[in-house]
């Protein structure tokens, strides 16, 4: 059985919007240190209102641009 991880995509936004990590923090009112993990690949939990406030904060109507489930290449 394939196992699957969830991808939080803040690395490719921030790049695709042309700011920084720290900006993006600003603008959504989330710690910095809240949101550097999911830059780094090191964590995959997301609290629902950082990710709702990340889409408010980057004009986003679609989840599936911040979040994502992929096949785990690990266990493959």
């Amino acid at each position: 059985m394939k196992t699957k991880k969830i991808v939080i995509h803040i690395d490719e936004l921030i790049k695709q919007e042309n700011i920084s990590l720290r900006e993006l923090g600003r603008q959504a009112d989330i710690q910095i240190s809240a949101l550097s993990p999911f830059v780094n690949g090191k964590k995959q939990r997301i609290d629902l209102g950082h990710l709702k406030r990340i889409a408010e904060a980057l004009d986003i109507n679609d989840m599936n641009e911040i979040i994502s489930i992929e096949d785990n290449e690990e266990n493959a």
